[in-house]
């Protein structure tokens, strides 16, 4: 566990913080030179770049482009990256975390033990070796990890036990965007807990949950939303993913004012009320090429959920049409609809079959193959407008209990802005979008059953044990700081994950002050530990100060000849909250009680 700073020559010693001697958790040397740092920095904003953290780290010299979501890091973001890295492993040793180490590449036979090499899509990357058997590069590590302990723990006595590793994964994304948001190379932090009961998993997904929030606060990201969540391909029956409340993010999040209620879109409860209507009888209406629910609207003068809607999509399988009947204001949601079918869906654009595209019912559907869903939102509703199954005709005055009584309504559709919370009640519901950074499942049985890990229990009795997987995205986590802490000119990094804590601009470095000054300071930062960052380049303020911004560095310490002359050192924050000439003499010592200060804002020192 990194310590709590310690004094040293009258101020702070930061070795002891991070327990090495004279060096950070790298293991590389305190102070850097600008005239030596490996990376381009420049003004321009690339055209492939749309959001700001992109926009950012590649003006900066942090990352560069190696193919379609795969990027090589360069040396400012190995820094943050190692000291993310340490962050999750301090919180994971502190919930009594093992660190293992997984392979990348592995036999696709352990993914065919799980069932998943033939039930996940084409994110999965199959490749065969020069014998010609199937491999797979490892998107996630549930088969590797299961493989890995699954003879180790034979007796109910070794359990429960939780193992980590931080590891390449590789999804091969169809549509890679926003620089490190999303990509098909990245690195995670997976975590893997097994235990023999459900009560004492329950018990331990509360620790990890609360270990990510602690690590989301020290990154730079407190204000981080954990929301409930479909746990996809990973199974299991909870799950929660932890949120980057952003715009630029890809997640849509549905969240409560007026209570804590918080879900990803893909579970949220659609909660609707009918509309006020009476009975009326089942008229057809003549609408000719009217096939959208707009221009249905339009041309019956009716409001959008006066009307009811249908959404076709065919079974993976089996190519089977499934109908989903809904208010025509609504949108289904397609995860809903494939964990109740069990069964994964793909929408309807082959237009064949028996269905008339533009016009299509749940009236008079008696013989037709489709599997037909009914939302809730039709439950009790009255006095609608369907399609008639007809082509250039629609049912006025449709009731759902009078025309379908045999149907059955479950939550299909997507919740909306301003609709009724599952917490409170309120007519409360917000819609925003983020990023997720990380995500906790209760797995259950489902791997350890299926790769055959037993154990022996108290009673003598044969058990699968109880799974819980915990990951995050170290690099998605690294862009996501930026994207919430930066201005126009550059990042501006919190102190606890800053590729270094103090940036010295040494202005006119050819002048004899100037340069006894800075190597003065340099070596007194150095001494205590703290990781400096030293422009000693022969360029223009402006240059060096573009520079800096873009590097983001917490602490600036700036010498030139006029400083120098008064005996005095400015000091700045990157946020521009704070400057201060300080004597030479003292800004060693001053410095260091900032750093200090900065890094106690986020939790990393003493903790």
């Amino acid at each position: 566990m990194l310590g709590a700073a310690v004094k040293f020559d009258g101020g702070l010693d930061f070795r002891a913080f991070w327990g090495y001697n004279s060096k950070k958790p790298s293991g590389r040397e305190c102070s850097v030179k600008m005239s030596r740092l490996v990376g381009m920095r420049f003004k321009e904003t690339p055209a492939e770049c749309q959001i700001a953290s992109h926009i950012l780290l590649v003006r900066g010299g942090y990352i560069k482009n190696v193919g379609s979501g795969i990027f090589s890091l360069l040396p400012p973001a190995k820094r943050i990256v190692d000291k993310i890295e340490a962050i999750i492993r301090e919180e994971m040793d502190n919930i009594d975390g093992q660190e293992v180490l997984c392979p990348v590449s592995m036999p696709a036979a352990l993914w065919k033990e799980s069932g998943r090499f033939d039930s996940v899509g084409s994110e999965l990357l199959r490749f065969k070796d020069r014998s010609g058997s199937d491999m797979v590069l490892a998107m996630t590590h549930e088969e590797a990890v299961v493989h890995m302990v699954r003879d180790a723990a034979p007796s109910y006595a070794s359990y429960p036990f939780m193992v980590y590793h931080i590891q390449t994964k590789f999804r091969d994304e169809p549509r890679a965007r926003g620089g490190l948001i999303r990509v098909r190379e990245f690195t995670m932090k997976d975590a893997y807990s097994f235990h023999t009961s459900q009560e004492d998993l329950e018990r331990y997904y509360e620790r990890c949950y609360k270990a990510y929030e602690r690590i989301f606060t020290r990154a730079g990201l407190p204000e981080v939303v954990a929301v409930k969540s479909d746990s996809g391909m990973m199974g299991g029956k909870v799950a929660h993913e932890f949120m980057f409340v952003t715009d630029v993010g890809e997640d849509t999040l549905v969240l409560c004012d007026q209570c804590d209620y918080s879900s990803n879109m893909e579970v949220a409860e659609c909660i609707t009320v009918p509309a006020e209507a009476e009975d009326a009888p089942l008229e057809l209406a003549e609408t000719p090429g009217i096939k959208t629910i707009e221009d249905v609207c339009s041309f019956l003068s009716v409001a959008p959920e006066r009307t009811c809607k249908a959404v076709i999509y065919r079974k993976n399988a089996t190519d089977e049409p499934v109908m989903v009947f809904l208010r025509g204001d609504l949108e289904v949601c397609e995860t809903k609809v494939r964990n109740f079918l069990k069964e994964d869906i793909h929408p309807d654009t082959a237009r064949e079959g028996d269905a008339v595209y533009g016009y299509c019912g749940p009236v008079g559907l008696a013989g037709n193959k489709a599997r037909l869903l009914f939302d809730r939102s039709l439950q009790g509703a009255r006095g609608l407008v369907a399609g008639a199954n007809k082509e250039g005709f629609h049912y006025k005055g449709f009731s759902t209990e009078r025309d379908c009584p045999d149907a059955e309504h479950h939550d299909f559709a997507k919740t909306y802005e301003g609709a009724v919370c599952p917490g409170c009640g309120h007519n409360s519901v917000r819609i925003r979008r983020g990023i997720e950074l990380g995500n906790i499942f209760q797995l259950g049985t489902k791997y350890s059953q299926a790769m055959g890990m037993r154990y022996i229990d108290k009673d003598g009795a044969e058990k699968h044990p109880i799974m819980g997987c915990y990951g995050i995205g170290v690099e998605r986590l690294m862009a996501s700081v930026c994207e919430e802490s930066h201005d126009d000119n550059g990042p501006i990094w919190p102190m606890s994950v800053a590729p270094w804590q103090v940036h010295v601009c040494a202005l006119r470095s050819d002048d004899e002050g100037v340069k006894s000054t800075a190597e003065a300071l340099v070596d007194a930062l150095e001494k205590s530990g703290v990781e400096v960052l030293v422009d000693d380049r022969s360029v223009s303020a402006g240059v060096m100060f573009s520079d800096a911004d873009l590097l983001g560095v917490p602490i600036r310490a700036i010498i030139s000849p006029k400083t120098v002359a008064r005996g005095m050192v400015e000091v700045k924050k990157r946020d521009k909250s704070f400057s201060q000439d300080v004597a030479a003499d003292e800004a060693a010592a001053f410095i260091r009680g900032l750093v200090k200060e900065m890094l106690d804002e986020t939790g990393a020192v003493g903790v």
